[in-house]
């Protein structure tokens, strides 16, 4: 396929490094189109020739070890296969990996990290092993971890990865005293947010936002995905007018309602095609752990919550925001009243502030674009 340019100085440990690498560029194109499956990206190589390529492209569809073999055909055998997850080895909606693998003949495969997926864990490196295939897992294991971080909060919490978004002026506002916010971010920075909605699998707000800002939270043009909207909306209060109501028969609309909501307010949304989902739990808190569980529970991976302060200050008491995307713009609102991103109880002392991992700034017209990561859950699995 193709020889990459290699220093002449670099051994072996290097070359893996380096082919791992584009294995973990392919990886990520699957973004948004394979959730709740891994982002996992092959190459399958001679020393330094590249002779196939390839990722997992979409959900239900090949992994990326039989994408790169259908690619090098016969030239596999005897080669080196260079993968970001380890190869899994049960039947799921396509054939075991190792199967084919040890079919083609391959000598070795180096992997980034174990699979912590139950069926696999360690048995598909162990069943290439018996093969008589070389395995090597953990090279570049940190970099495959970040890039699957939200798959591996699934498997392992059972609830998805949270991303909070907000756009805000220069002094920490995200509207007005009076409650207007369109627009405070400029057109670029809105289209990126369309961008992430369409890789996301549920986009939430809370009933103030629903209520005020009357949004559609869909992304235009559309995306990978077509994310569920969620509204947390204790008393089923949604109108019946709103656009998340009129569209819900096109965009499935889901209101997280206390088991104290009306009956006949339950029925009018249903009547709407909103799914209204009744939880138990006696506090605000309480009720957004069993949300968070229930989207678990349905493989949902990627969780957009999009405000406002309140039920952003809500999810940052509970621990549960591992990401951030907000947008700055360069002007100025005051007012003591004016609302900002992040309510709830907070720290009580600035040594207890939540770190942010891999902080990234990049300016977009003239707002400024914010990206991180809380170093909590994502410590863990690095």
């Amino acid at each position: 396929m193709q020889k990459s340019k290699w220093p002449a100085t670099m051994d072996s440990n290097e070359l893996d490094r380096w082919h791992m690498r584009r294995a973990l560029e392919l990886a990520a194109q699957g973004r948004g189109h394979v959730e709740p499956n891994p982002l996992v990206g092959c190459v399958i190589a001679r020393g330094a020739e590249i002779v196939a390529e390839g990722w997992h492209r979409h959900y239900g569809g090949p992994h990326a070890e039989i994408d790169a073999l259908a690619m090098a055909s016969s030239r596999a055998a005897g080669a080196t296969v260079y993968v970001t997850l380890e190869p899994c080895c049960h039947f799921g909606k396509t054939p075991p990996c190792t199967a084919a693998l040890i079919s083609a003949g391959v000598a070795r495969v180096v992997a980034a990290m174990r699979d912590p997926f139950p069926a696999v864990a360690g048995k598909g490196a162990a069943e290439l092993a018996a093969a008589g295939i070389e395995v090597e897992l953990g090279v570049l294991e940190d970099d495959a971890r970040w890039l699957n971080a939200p798959y591996l909060k699934l498997i392992g919490s059972q609830v998805p990865w949270v991303i909070a978004k907000w756009a805000m002026t220069l002094d920490g506002k995200i509207a007005t005293s009076s409650g207007d916010s369109r627009w405070i971010s400029n057109e670029a920075s809105r289209q990126l947010v369309h961008e992430l909605r369409g890789r996301m699998d549920a986009i939430l707000v809370g009933s103030g936002t629903a209520h005020r800002d009357d949004p559609l939270l869909t992304a235009r043009p559309p995306g990978p995905r077509q994310a569920a909207r969620v509204v947390v909306d204790s008393q089923a209060a949604l109108a019946s007018e709103s656009n998340l109501a009129r569209t819900a028969k096109e965009v499935p609309v889901i209101v997280a309602a206390a088991d104290s909501a009306p009956a006949e307010k339950r029925r009018r949304l249903e009547a709407a095609g909103c799914e209204v989902l009744s939880l138990s739990g006696a506090t605000h808190a309480e009720r957004l752990v069993e949300l968070l569980r229930e989207l678990g529970r349905r493989r949902m991976t990627n969780l957009l919550v999009e405000g406002g302060g309140k039920l952003l200050g809500q999810f940052a008491d509970l621990g549960e925001i591992d990401e951030l995307h907000v947008f700055v713009s360069p002007r100025m609102v005051g007012g003591a009243a004016a609302p900002t991103p992040v309510g709830g109880s907070g720290v009580a002392r600035l040594a207890d502030a939540l770190p942010i991992d891999a902080p990234q700034w990049r300016q977009l017209g003239d707002d400024l674009y914010f990206s991180g990561r809380f170093l909590g859950f994502s410590a863990t699995i690095r």
